[in-house]
């Protein structure tokens, strides 16, 4: 008896194997659809069409990437949700993924058990950053006078809620330190305050920041990674400069809708980690300060997973209303 059921069972599995494995044999055979969050010609536009147009060599079909915009990139990360788990949608996603989850009420998915995640695809960090001109020699400077009077330093940043105030806030925290947020309508807004002398100081991702370091009328404080920033590597963290355990970095990666097919999540993972090779992608993202690097599925996930938890817990702290 114990025999036939063995066999029965294994026949069961064989039969729902070769399913999945004609899938993943099959896949993709139209094009494939990625919607990212944010304003096209953007960062994670950019990233989408760079990796995706070298996946597309190896997979045989095109890539579509639509930019769907608006509330902090829920929208295409709800789009990307409710769609057929068959590997033909898919969201890159970036770091505000994870802080729109803490950030929002009323998502209309789970920020991690609704994805099957596929793999990382970049990380960069953000910079904190001063005019030339700025008494702030270091980060350590700045957070004395902060301490000294409370009222007397601020921070500029994109945007209530954006991953650089999150950012923020985790530095006062970490330093026990109290400054004030100034938000602003996006990077550009942001640099353009700093450089107007309306606040001391902002936190931006580097390709907001770098033309104009490079000209001299900025200069970058800290770099809020827990290693140096390979393209400023005589820039220290923050964690060098006093802030012990400080890691912050944004980053980007696919996702597709929970259930889509293993086989195929793998297929998809191969040929972004195969476009991560390629030296014109690692120069692309390198110039957009970020980093190549892939995961597993499992890597990914286990790292969203903690980022919802950190910044619930620095909303939670900061007490940033919820949206």
């Amino acid at each position: 008896m114990w025999h036939r059921r063995s066999l029965v069972a294994a026949g069961l599995a064989l039969a729902c194997a070769a399913p999945l494995h004609s899938l993943a044999q099959g896949f993709p055979d139209k094009p494939i659809k990625i919607y990212q969050g944010f304003a096209a010609g953007g960062n994670a536009d950019t990233i989408a069409r760079v990796v995706s147009t070298e996946m597309a060599k190896g997979l045989g079909q095109p890539f579509v990437v639509e930019a769907q915009t608006g509330a902090g990139g829920t929208i295409a990360s709800g789009t990307v949700a409710r769609a057929k788990p068959d590997g033909y949608t898919l969201l890159l996603a970036t770091g505000g993924h994870a802080v729109a989850g803490a950030l929002y009420n009323k998502l209309s998915y789970q920020t991690v058990t609704d994805f099957q995640m596929v793999s990382t695809i970049t990380y960069f960090p953000f910079l904190l950053v001063v005019r030339a001109d700025s008494p702030y020699r270091g980060l350590a400077e700045m957070l004395a006078a902060a301490r000294a009077d409370a009222r007397g330093v601020s921070y500029g940043s994109a945007g209530i809620g954006s991953t650089h105030h999150l950012a923020g806030e985790l530095l006062v925290k970490s330093a026990n330190v109290e400054m004030l947020h100034i938000p602003y309508r996006g990077d550009a807004a942001s640099v353009a305050a700093l450089l107007g002398g309306e606040v001391p100081m902002i936190i931006a991702p580097p390709t907001a920041v770098l033309a104009n370091i490079k000209a001299g009328k900025l200069r970058a404080l800290a770099t809020t990674g827990a290693q140096r920033w390979s393209q400023m590597p005589e820039l220290p963290t923050v964690a060098e400069q006093g802030v012990p355990g400080y890691d912050v970095r944004s980053w980007a990666g696919f996702m597709a809708p929970a259930g889509t097919p293993r086989p195929v999540v793998d297929r998809l993972r191969a040929e972004a980690l195969k476009a991560l090779q390629a030296p014109a992608v690692r120069a692309r993202l390198e110039e957009m300060g970020g980093e190549a690097r892939g995961s597993t599925p499992e890597e990914m996930t286990t790292m969203v997973a903690a980022e919802l938890k950190r910044w619930t817990a620095v909303v939670n702290d900061a007490h940033i209303p919820r949206q």
